[in-house]
């Protein structure tokens, strides 16, 4: 009882001066609505809500397969390549070089691709297939590590890797390998279609066209097309599928995907510090700028952000979550909440800052709200479908009585883990939502790409990288700290 309640102590603490700071963070970050009518723009995009158009159907076709190529071929070279990582995932250059792909967002990766290979499929592929490679290294191996430690399979001593893997460990992880390996490959289908916003021919390539020519009415309806293919996932994304839309989707994109790009030493040399390339410069002259006016300014906006977004998420998912909890409600009410939590989800948080941009100008604020409600959505998620493992006594309490004195007191420190492990995710988006012009460091990543000044992008994205880390690093160490359980990582 009593490390019960220095535990409690402890999470009061952390709870309040993450409060706090992002009360702080509010009040004095760039938090306005700069836009004179907001109003008449949400009547046009409420106006295009309910009266949903298409685009020609072999337009809307062609997008849609490009965006589930896309996601499939780079998900499945990423499922390849994490799953021999994570058999050596002990060796620490492992864990390092997972950890750092991953910090890399997969649209700054498309950015840098480009310059490599052009507007071409092997360039969203790629974009895909190398950041999640870290993810899915880290998080195959971690199911393996749980599930031994739950079950300690036997397996002989001097067995291979492979041979352990396949005859002792594979039995029981199947399960857990397989819906992790679908729900990543439900966000290639989100990486695809933001790919678009960087030239690529995917659904966000018309999502972008049409928000800024200000036809909603398009943009309502390939929304509820990709609202569409991620709802029916579950059926058309089967496994037992996955050889024959391989095969089709190598056979649609192979006459465009090209091999031959710029040459990598170019691309190297490009990215290598002006002043190493030109020995007249002056090194200090060319990077106090860089930190001055690009670096620290895109940090703190993606701090102020990230944090202020992260605590907006755990409070939007405590309301979000009965949506989902068979505790409360009814069937009805709860498949309502279901859908709508799918949404929320689903939508990209690049495509709701747009939305949000259009609406209340280049300020902060689309950002964090953007951030807030898909990440909210998704966490709020994750604790319903939690609490449903939950049994009540026939007496328990009903309505809010039920929901702050039974559920959400035992679902609480689980709720936490699942807000620290998007807490990274977060600060990751935060960087990217700047390539709408908001000035976080996408930002002034996106703008040293467009004139062509690659080696400050790497130094920007290296930031953007090393942030990251650090959160993740921060949100590990809370949660030891805490004593929270263990993640159980399949979403």
């Amino acid at each position: 009882m009593h490390n019960k309640l220095i535990t409690a102590n402890k999470t009061v603490q952390v709870l309040s001066g993450f409060s706090l700071l992002a009360f702080l963070l509010w009040i004095t970050g760039d938090i306005t609505i700069t836009t004179a009518t907001p109003g008449a723009e949400f009547e046009r995009m409420l106006a295009g809500l309910l009266h949903p158009e298409w685009p020609p159907i072999t337009e809307l076709a062609h997008a849609i397969v490009q965006t589930i190529s896309y996601a499939l071929l780079g998900v499945a070279l990423a499922v390849i390549a994490g799953f021999s990582l994570s058999l050596i995932f002990h060796l620490r250059i492992v864990r390092i070089v997972c950890a750092s792909v991953r910090a890399v967002h997969e649209l700054f990766w498309g950015l840098l691709l480009i310059q490599l290979f052009g507007l071409q499929p092997l360039t969203g592929l790629l974009a895909i297939a190398i950041p999640y490679t870290g993810v899915l290294g880290k998080i195959y191996a971690e199911i393996r590590q749980e599930t031994q430690q739950r079950h300690k399979p036997y397996s002989p001593k001097n067995c291979s890797v492979l041979s352990r893997f396949f005859y002792t460990d594979w039995p029981l992880i199947k399960t857990d390998f397989n819906n992790y390996t679908l729900y990543r490959f439900e966000c290639g289908l989100r990486s695809g279609t933001i790919l678009g916003f960087i030239g690529l021919p995917t659904l966000g390539f018309q999502l972008e066209s049409a928000f800024m020519q200000g036809h909603y009415a398009d943009v309502t309806g390939l929304l509820f097309v990709f609202y569409g293919l991620i709802a029916t996932i579950h059926w058309w994304g089967q496994f037992k599928f996955w050889p024959f839309y391989l095969t089709g989707a190598v056979y649609y994109l192979w006459p465009d995907i090209s091999f031959i790009g710029n040459d990598i030493s170019w691309l190297l040399q490009q990215m290598t510090p002006m002043p190493w390339r030109e020995p007249n410069s002056s090194f200090s002259s060319w990077f106090h700028p860089i930190v001055s006016e690009q670096l620290l300014p895109g940090l703190w906006n993606t701090l102020v952000t990230g944090q202020i977004a992260l605590v907006l998420s755990a409070a939007l998912a405590l309301v979000l979550y009965p949506l989902l909890s068979n505790h409360f409600g009814n069937p009805i009410t709860r498949w309502t909440g279901h859908l709508s939590l799918v949404i929320l989800r689903s939508t990209p948080e690049l495509i709701l800052g747009f939305a949000l941009l259009l609406l209340w100008g280049p300020s902060l604020l689309p950002a964090i709200i953007a951030l807030a409600i898909h990440n909210g959505a998704i966490i709020g998620h994750l604790t319903g479908r939690h609490s449903n493992d939950i049994q009540l006594r026939p007496d328990a309490s009903k309505g809010i009585n039920c929901y702050c004195y039974e559920i959400t007191p035992r679902i609480f420190n689980q709720f936490l883990v699942f807000t620290f492990y998007r807490w990274e995710v977060i600060m990751r988006e935060s960087a990217l939502l700047g390539i709408l012009g908001l000035h976080t460091l996408g930002f002034f990543i996106d703008s040293a790409f467009e004139s062509f000044r690659l080696d400050v992008a790497l130094i920007l994205i290296i930031a953007s990288a090393i942030l990251n880390v650090a959160v993740d690093s921060a949100g590990r160490i809370l949660r030891h700290y805490l004593h929270l359980p263990k993640y159980r990582l399949i979403a």
